[in-house]
């Protein structure tokens, strides 16, 4: 099944546009769809995930933290711009996503060009040095920009006095740094949130812990979400230490199931696992992009959000699914459990619903 008919199958998608708390809700009350793969369905909340679990299952978590990524500049003639600060590169360089202010949030720019200079609130500038990822030509239209950053105060300090969250229309209004980090944020870094853990609560992770179900993190430092729409993820900065890889195997060895809150975490672990099954430790920047045609080493299952049906994320929840038994006369699981989350209304995007997928 390719990514245009589950465009064709959708209904309708209605966004999240605030947290869930400012809907009367706790985080871990949004809803929670479960696939399994024998095509059956279920619609709980997420704070029903312990029965959705069993003991000896591990979930591993993203603890990257969520940078105030989002910053006002100006070009050299003066036009105002908003830059988003991405992922970090070697030779304390970044990514930066030069983007339009519009009534809401903002829009793609592509106007920029190399070699231009933006100027940043407390006297701080941003040098464009090239395209991102570059092909040779500096001339070609980019949203995406490898820069040069000089700031007057130390870069997570100068984010937090005068950046923002970084915020697209589907949310109309702009919302605190704190909604945008989950439980397991420890390590500041992502220029978006790592979205699926947002449900979590310290109360809920207690009862899962209770439920003999363990918990481990990995760090992956996320990137701007919005290119995602065609291109491929680009390289992004991460990090699995010597403990959840020997979690990860000894989850596996003992027949229990790993299983990733977010598709960051699958990039991660699939990146530091070979094809014996094996997760071993390491950390830098990973370019692994996951297809359906490739199997997953690592993991049984995958607690996401919603993504839009021409994201790239849909091919990774393919690549979970890669084997999985025909639905005879119906459409395939993935498309299935969309046409469920479309019937039920779920909300999509960072404050809204979850998706358990399960593979055994």
């Amino acid at each position: 099944m390719g990514s245009s008919s589950l465009t064709l199958a959708r209904p309708g998608v209605r966004h999240a546009t605030e947290p869930p708390e400012a809907r009367g809700l706790r985080r871990d009350e949004v809803r929670l769809l479960i696939s399994h793969l024998d095509g059956s369905h279920e619609h709980r909340r997420f704070n029903e995930l312990p029965g959705a679990l069993r003991r000896g299952d591990l979930l591993v978590v993203n603890d990257s933290a969520t940078l105030k990524a989002s910053l006002p500049a100006a070009r050299p003639g003066g036009s105002r711009v908003e830059l988003h600060i991405s992922t970090e590169l070697p030779g304390n360089l970044r990514t930066v996503e030069v983007r339009q202010p519009d009534a809401v949030a903002s829009q793609p720019f592509r106007a920029a060009l190399a070699g231009e200079t933006l100027k940043l609130a407390g006297g701080g500038r941003v040098r464009l040095l090239a395209p991102y990822p570059c092909a040779g030509d500096l001339r070609v239209e980019s949203r995406l920009w490898a820069a040069a950053l000089q700031l007057a105060l130390p870069f997570d300090e100068y984010l937090d006095r005068f950046g923002a969250p970084i915020r697209y229309g589907h949310v109309p209004r702009p919302w605190p740094i704190e909604a945008y980090q989950t439980i397991f944020a420890r390590h500041s870094g992502s220029a978006e949130m790592p979205s699926a853990g947002r449900p979590f609560t310290r109360e809920l992770a207690d009862t899962l812990i209770d439920a003999g179900v363990s918990i481990a993190a990995i760090t992956l430092h996320t990137g701007v979400s919005s290119l995602e729409d065609h291109e491929p993820p680009y390289e992004e900065r991460f990090r699995v230490s010597r403990t959840t890889a020997d979690e990860v195997n000894d989850t596996h060895a003992a027949g229990g199931r790993v299983i990733a809150v977010g598709t960051t975490v699958v990039r991660a672990l699939e990146t530091v696992t070979d094809d014996r099954g094996v997760t071993h430790p390491g950390e830098g920047w990973t370019s692994l992009v996951i297809t359906p045609g490739a199997p997953l080493h690592a993991i049984d299952g995958l607690l996401t959000g919603l993504h839009e049906p021409r994201a790239s994320h849909l091919a990774m929840l393919r690549a979970l699914l890669r084997g999985s038994p025909p639905l005879r006369g119906r459409p395939s699981l993935l498309e299935e459990a969309y046409r469920e989350a479309f019937e039920h209304q779920y909300l999509w995007h960072e404050f809204g619903d979850s998706h358990l997928i399960l593979r055994g």
